[in-house]
């Protein structure tokens, strides 16, 4: 059940990032009918929930609510990517797993991904360090993304997976 509500959300944050402006819980609910029967009360919750963690941002316009996304689709993929990542007992294990499901093209793109954040780091910060040396997980310095956190270490540097 749980990856039926994922799928839900993700329908949902689709329609806000295609319509790019604010949309109501209506809006949302009939165009999602045209795919499937589903009741209001639940897109409601589901566009409360996006509200609670942060994806969306929400506005009354008269008894409703208008809804905004808050960051881009690329920061929402790597949040989930990055959550489900953190669940796993063997991040290695897991990392190498979801490589083997890559394509040829997908894995193309997580090189160049890869090259494009050591290329955005700083020197010095192990920029120059070779794979599995940085920590898996780590990513270009950046905005706080909702679902992505990192500690801090005692020199200021973020340290992911420690």
């Amino acid at each position: 059940m749980p990856r039926q509500l994922g799928d839900l959300e993700d329908a949902v944050m689709t329609r806000v990032w295609q319509w790019n402006r604010p949309v109501t819980v209506r809006e949302v609910l009939e165009d999602l009918q045209q795919e499937r029967s589903i009741a209001y009360t639940t897109v409601m919750t589901v566009m409360d929930n996006l509200h609670q963690k942060g994806w969306v941002r929400r506005e009354v316009d008269g008894r409703a609510y208008r809804y905004t996304a808050v960051s881009t689709r690329a920061a929402y993929a790597a949040a989930l990517m990055n959550e489900a990542w953190s669940k796993s007992d063997n991040p290695a294990a897991a990392l190498v797993a979801f490589f083997g499901m890559m394509s040829p093209e997908q894995r193309r793109s997580l090189e160049d991904a890869v090259r494009m954040a050591r290329a955005d780091r700083p020197e010095g910060d192990g920029a120059e360090d070779g794979p599995g040396e940085g920590g898996a997980g780590e990513g270009p310095p950046g905005e706080d993304r909702p679902g992505e956190r990192q500690a801090e270490g005692a020199d200021g540097t973020a340290e992911a997976g420690r």
